[in-house]
């Protein structure tokens, strides 16, 4: 893993994050999805250089995730994520930026881009949390349940981190012993583990749990969106993005055949241009 900056964005809360091309006036933010052991530079690190080629790119580790703080006291996780990104654009002076995410990181950028329009340009959202609505899939779906079960008693376990990985992709190659061995690392610690837990309780506190429920205001986005789904996503199936492709008015739908729930790994040089091509396009 490459080494990558720090910035405290809040009294106790330090984000880690990568960044290269910082010569471009545009910006373009990587937000990874939530899965045991994820971070920046595992769901983005190969996808960072090509962006840099073009925009200002920065890749971060959500709260909870990678070496960014740990806490377990927070809002709602897709509020609670996006005001630490927009602490940090705050912080390194920048006004606006596209956002790309995946999965967990999907849904904050979508959030973000709810409750602060003016500083999201465009939206890249592959397989994003809250925003898809299963119409046929059941609920939880596969990769949901080996979510849960990962540290369900009595605890993590490597085979439990292989199993969930292996849903993650259609091509099982890409689900290395080293890749299990680097996730395990950073997903079995204790405040990874204490972090995860808070996550998932965020999502079902009675108070604000309707913040997680994205496809509810997608009519209110304004931004133009690129939803990307791979045809095998077992975690947040294809027929979750119809909601999405009907509600938001500036929505295209591009579906990636042979790929699960990792566009950004699994078709890294079509979804390189596609979503470079996306951000742009006038």
């Amino acid at each position: 893993m490459a080494e990558g900056k720090y910035v405290e964005v809040r009294e106790g809360l330090r984000l880690h994050y990568h960044e290269s091309g910082v010569e471009h006036a545009d910006t373009v933010v990587l937000l990874h999805g939530g899965g045991p052991g994820a971070s920046a530079w595992s769901n983005f690190g190969r996808n960072i250089p090509v962006f840099a080629k073009t925009y200002r790119t920065i890749a971060v580790d959500q709260p909870g995730f990678g070496r960014s703080d740990k806490p377990t006291e927070h809002p709602q996780y897709f509020t609670h994520s996006a005001q630490a990104v927009i602490g940090l654009l705050d912080r390194l002076g920048i006004e606006k930026a596209h956002l790309v995410g995946n999965s967990l990181g999907g849904g904050t950028a979508v959030r973000l881009a709810l409750d602060h329009p003016g500083r999201a340009g465009r939206l890249v959202l592959m397989g994003p949390g809250g925003l898809s609505v299963n119409v046929f899939a059941p609920d939880p779906t596969e990769g949901v349940k080996n979510l849960g079960r990962f540290a369900a008693p009595p605890g993590p376990t490597k085979e439990k981190l292989e199993a969930f990985l292996r849903v993650m992709v259609h091509d099982q190659s890409l689900i290395t012993e080293d890749l299990i061995a680097e996730r395990f690392a950073a997903a079995s610690t204790p405040e990874s583990l204490a972090a995860m837990r808070a996550m998932g309780a965020s999502f079902m506190r009675p108070d604000s749990y309707e913040q997680g429920m994205l496809w509810r205001d997608g009519h209110r986005l304004r931004q133009r969106v690129l939803l990307i789904w791979g045809r095998e996503d077992r975690v947040n199936p294809l027929d979750g993005a119809l909601l999405a492709l009907k509600m938001i008015p500036r929505a295209q739908l591009h579906v990636f055949g042979q790929c699960g729930h990792w566009a950004q790994l699994e078709k890294f040089d079509e979804f390189n241009r596609l979503t470079l091509d996306f951000l742009g396009s006038t």
